[in-house]
C-alpha cells in the first residue's frame, strides 16, 4: 500500500495543508462558539440541525466522560501518537499512486490535532454542531469531529478501491498467462 523512498515533494506531505486548514477551520469554529454562546446555549438553523455549546472530556460520543480526568491525558497521548504515525504513513505515501488515502489521512490528522488542541488547553472537547430528526438525536460534535469521519470514509473508500484494483490486475496477469 505504500512505496519506500519516496521523494518529499511526491509524497502525502503535500497534503498536509488539508490538515492545517482543518485546524485552523475548527479552532476558529470553536472560538467563537466559546465568546458568543454560553454552556447549553442553543440556536436553530435548520428543524434538523442546531448549534449548542457542550462540553466533551471524553472521546466520541462521551464515551469516558464522566471518569474522574485521567482520559484527558490518556486521549491527548493516544490522539499524538496516532498524528505521528499519520505522519510519517503520509510521508511514505506516493500521492501519485495513493491521492484518496492522502486525503483521508491529512482530514484525520487535522481533527485529530483540533480536538487534541481543546484537550491541552481547556481539558475538554468543544462540540457545537447537534443534528435531530424528531426525538432521535445525534451526539453533538465540531469541525474536527466532522473531519476525522469524513477522513475515515476516504481511507475505506481508498481500501474498497484498492482491493478492485488488485483483483482486476490479478485477473489481467492470469489471462496474459493464458494465451
Amino acid at each position: 500500500m505504500t512505496d519506500k523512498k519516496v521523494l518529499l515533494k511526491e509524497s502525502g506531505i503535500r497534503w498536509l495543508w488539508i490538515s492545517v486548514l482543518v485546524v485552523a477551520v475548527d479552532q476558529l469554529t470553536k472560538l467563537w462558539i466559546e465568546r458568543n454562546m454560553g454552556l447549553g446555549d442553543a440556536f436553530t438553523v435548520l428543524p434538523v440541525l442546531e448549534i449548542v455549546r457542550a462540553h466533551n472530556t471524553g472521546a466520541a460520543f462521551s464515551f469516558l466522560a464522566g471518569a474522574g480526568g485521567w482520559q484527558r491525558w490518556a486521549f491527548t497521548v493516544i490522539a499524538v501518537g496516532v498524528s505521528g504515525a499519520l505522519l510519517y504513513w503520509l510521508r511514505t505515501l506516493a500521492v501519485a499512486t495513493h491521492g484518496l488515502l492522502a486525503a483521508g489521512l491529512a482530514l484525520i490528522l487535522g481533527g485529530a490535532i483540533g480536538n487534541v488542541v481543546d484537550r491541552i488547553e481547556h481539558g475538554y472537547v468543544v462540540d457545537f454542531v447537534h443534528a435531530h430528526w424528531g426525538a432521535s438525536s445525534f451526539p453533538a460534535f465540531n469541525v474536527a469531529d466532522a473531519a476525522i469521519s469524513i477522513g475515515a470514509a476516504l481511507v475505506i473508500l481508498d481500501a474498497l478501491l484498492e482491493g478492485r484494483r488488485n483483483r482486476e490486475a490479478a485477473k489481467l496477469r492470469a489471462a496474459d498467462g493464458k494465451e
